[in-house]
């Protein structure tokens, strides 16, 4: 067998301080590149390099990598050399004031629009007043009048004239125009005088009194006409003398935006608005005599509608770099929001506000995707903007059908912008999965880097990595012995002694726990004394579980034996998983066999505490032992494997190796030495294959062994696959070069069979048989001789007299 045993050198590799090339971190340059993420990097490179629709992107890895500081540090720097995005800015649509336009402007010169409009208005609210109070325009508004009461006159006139002529007098007072009969002096009747007169001649004068009462109607209806008339000569005269005034005005802002169609087309309708509107120009009531009844009675004139709303303009020099840390559907659309005025809700297009896609426009937005998918309607909402390529502001309740009142509804902005979702790899691949639009909007995968290779050159870039993070976090330099510490931790969080781990945020924390450890001993740098206290602490910190585990199986309470020998029971290591923190230790497998149909009972999978992995690797037990024993007679065994004192969940198949082992001690009935622990899985031709989380496995055991009286004998065996991940902490290697405990590396069961019993497993004959005093031998044996009891039991079985009942 070839057995292979773990030296010092292959438990821990360790990183030579002299080289890295500096004594502190503070000899070294600043990193000038990504450290590790190459790939990513080009994929990143083609997303925001690409222009064709759909090629956004989607960057997946773990939090903590940098994901997002290395993404946004690579977009900034691409974003400087990009063009400068349009300016965007919402104004009154006069026709359909619910719907406002959106005009775009070159860079910067939307809010020199604004000031121009203002400044427009600000000057008509002055020029417009001043020319209606001048000579030329009141003047021209006399002769309307003049005219008008020319022609009032004249009909007045002739309807009196006519009536004389039939000597009716025409009397004016205070209840409007009457008509009387005259006397033979020419004066009007009083009543008196009229009721004396013959009846006849009564009856003559009222005929011709309601007659003339006719013709006055029919000329108040004339003149109702003439002073329509006039009004309508007033309001054009007003119009025409403001388009005066107005177009000279607005004339220079045409001018200037000529080459801008929707910007002209817009400074038209202004024109018009104004001119339509001219006499909220011309009677501005002061604000001092406003009173609360006035503000009830009657609209004060505003000139709101002729504000511009400046929506989007950066001042900054290339593309826009946005970051919504809050990706609801408001912030990354935009809202319209409402004001308060005497009890009653109301909005204007001046209170409509940009989202971050608005503000990203033209350049990058990167959204962190586990959030955008947790905000109500934020995803969908996003593809749907993506689709159209226009960004809409409109209320999240009239998409979900929850409001139906009169609102804003701004005229969509078209946008260019490149989407960076960054997200764990389950979100990626479970939105790849389940969303069929997915693949088409998101067409660019960077995928993050876990670990990169522990070369000599990465070992030095890791340093300058720390060196970095040393210098921006203003924390004490490193020195050489702690940088290399904190590189060999790096190959410990990777779990593979030739890898070093990109998990940046863990790194940071552990510089900076040191930094706190060196700066209360007033130190000049961190050395390797403060890694080692805070990595030991983190521990402490996180290990409360751990220690009342283990207090457990030290006093008793939970049995596993670490000395002796047991047939049918071995020490399985398994690891516990508590957020951040992660230890192992030893578990009592059992197995107990009889003759029986060729069934393997997993204790822990019939009452539901065995996952789906753990039970394939009990049903990979089953079928190496058909294939390797008794292969010309059926498997006539039953047997039960359960992990003991085991009251939660069990998953995995790193503890199959283990399994096998302990049914092969009691098929043969051998004990299996209980100061080893082993691990590893199993295959069906019994080859013993890798695991996770081998280093905390091996330091569980060792922890159990050492609160325990040392025989020397102590042992762990692990896959030879594991050897490449053994970074063990500083007391295990110690007590390997000193003897007092081994690691052992197998690749096959029977290699792990012969260390557990110190029996040899034995190797078939030609003919396919075992020596009769093998491990494999006496298992063969036991199974042949289970066929026979159960051949015998069904013949006597079968052989049995049949009793008859009458």
């Amino acid at each position: 067998m070839s057995t292979h045993t773990i030296t010092p050198e292959e438990a821990y590799r360790t990183c030579d301080p002299d080289s890295l090339g500096f004594t502190t971190t503070d000899e070294i340059e600043d990193l000038t590149r990504f450290l590790g993420q190459e790939r990513a990097l080009e994929a990143v490179d083609f997303g925001i390099g690409i222009g064709h629709r759909g090629f956004n992107l989607f960057v997946v890895g773990p939090q903590g990598t940098g994901r997002h500081s290395v993404i946004q540090a690579f977009i900034d720097k691409k974003a400087k050399e990009d063009p400068e995005p349009f300016d965007w800015c919402y104004v009154q649509n006069f026709r359909d004031t619910h719907k406002p336009y959106a005009l775009r402007f070159p860079p910067r010169e939307s809010r020199i629009f604004k000031k121009e409009m203002h400044d427009l208005i600000d000057m008509l609210q002055t020029t417009i007043p001043a020319i209606f109070e001048g000579e030329d325009y009141r003047a021209r508004s006399n002769a309307i009048n003049n005219v008008t009461n020319q022609k009032i006159e004249k009909l007045y006139k002739e309807v009196e004239q006519e009536a004389k002529s039939e000597n009716i007098a025409v009397v004016k007072s205070e209840q409007g125009i009457l008509f009387t009969t005259m006397g033979d002096d020419g004066k009007p009747l009083d009543t008196d005088a009229f009721l004396k007169l013959p009846e006849e001649r009564r009856k003559k004068i009222e005929k011709l009194i309601e007659k003339y009462q006719r013709k006055l109607q029919d000329a108040i209806n004339k003149i109702s006409i003439i002073k329509r008339d006039a009004e309508k000569l007033h309001r054009k005269l007003k119009k025409e003398t403001a388009k005066l005034s107005v177009s000279y005005m607005i004339n220079t802002l045409r001018s200037k935006y000529a080459g801008q169609s929707h910007i002209t087309e817009y400074l038209s309708e202004v024109e018009e608005e104004i001119t339509e509107r001219v006499d909220d120009f011309i009677h501005q009531p002061s604000r001092e005599s406003e009173s609360l009844m006035t503000l009830v009675s009657k609209q004060t004139p505003t000139f709101d509608q002729y504000e511009v709303n400046v929506l989007v303009s950066d001042g900054e020099k290339g593309a826009p770099v946005i970051y919504e840390d809050m990706p609801n559907f408001q912030n990354l659309h935009g809202r319209i929001e409402h004001k308060v005025k005497m009890g009653v809700l109301s909005t204007h297009f001046t209170l409509i506000k940009p989202g971050s896609l608005h503000r990203a426009n033209g350049g990058y937005i990167i959204i962190d995707a586990r959030r955008l998918l947790m905000q109500p309607y934020a995803y969908e909402g996003l593809k749907r903007t993506l689709r159209s390529q226009a960004v809409r502001i409109e209320p999240i309740e009239r998409l979900l059908g929850l409001m139906s009142t009169v609102s804003l509804e701004p005229e969509p902005i078209p946008l260019d912008v490149k989407v960076v979702l960054v997200g764990e790899p389950y979100i990626y691949y479970l939105l790849n999965y389940y969303d069929p639009e997915f693949s088409s909007l998101f067409k660019v995968q960077a995928d993050f880097e876990q670990t990169m290779d522990r070369s000599t050159d990465n070992q030095r870039l890791f340093g300058e990595l720390l060196a970095n993070l040393a210098r921006d976090k203003k924390l004490l330099p490193l020195h050489k012995a702690a940088v290399a510490r904190v590189i060999e931790q790096g190959a410990r969080e990777a779990g593979d002694s030739g890898k070093l781990s990109l998990h940046i945020e863990k790194f940071s924390d552990l510089v900076h726990e040191a930094d706190y450890l060196a700066q209360k001993k007033d130190k000049s740098h961190i050395e390797v004394t403060e890694i080692e206290e805070a990595i030991d602490a983190r521990k402490r910190r996180g290990g409360r579980i751990r220690d009342r585990v283990f207090e457990a199986i030290e006093k008793g309470i939970k049995n596993i034996e670490t000395a002796g020998e047991k047939v049918g029971q071995i020490n399985g290591l398994s690891i516990i998983s508590l957020g951040d923190d992660m230890f192992g230790m030893p578990t009592r497998i059992t197995a107990l066999t009889r003759p029986g149909k060729g069934e393997i009972v997993d204790i822990e999978r019939e009452v539901d505490l065995g996952g789906p992995i753990h039970s394939k690797g009990v049903m990979i037990l089953s079928s190496f032992l058909s294939s390797r024993y008794a292969r010309q007679i059926p498997l006539g065994l039953k047997a039960s494997l359960v992990f003991e004192q085991s009251y939660g969940g069990v998953d995995g198949d790193s503890a199959s190796c283990a399994e096998l082992c302990a049914l092969m001690s009691s098929l043969a009935d051998v004990p299996i030495k209980q100061c080893m622990g082993i691990t590893g899985s199993i295959s069906q031709k019994g080859e013993v294959q890798a695991i996770g989380g081998v280093n905390e496995k091996i330091e569980g055991f060792f922890d159990i062994c050492r609160k325990r009286k040392y025989s020397g004998e102590e042992a762990v065996i692990i896959p030879k696959a594991n050897i490449r991940h053994l970074m063990l902490k500083q007391e295990v290697v110690a007590a390997i070069k000193e003897g007092t405990f081994g690691v052992y590396a197998v690749s096959t069961v029977d290699e792990a069979i012969e260390l557990l019993t110190g029996m040899e497993a034995g190797n078939p004959d030609d003919s396919g048989n075992y020596p009769a005093g093998s491990m494999n031998g006496l298992v063969e044996s036991t199974l042949h001789r289970f066929a026979t009891d159960i051949r015998e039991f069904t013949q006597k079985e079968k052989d049995k007299p049949v009793k008859n009942d009458e």
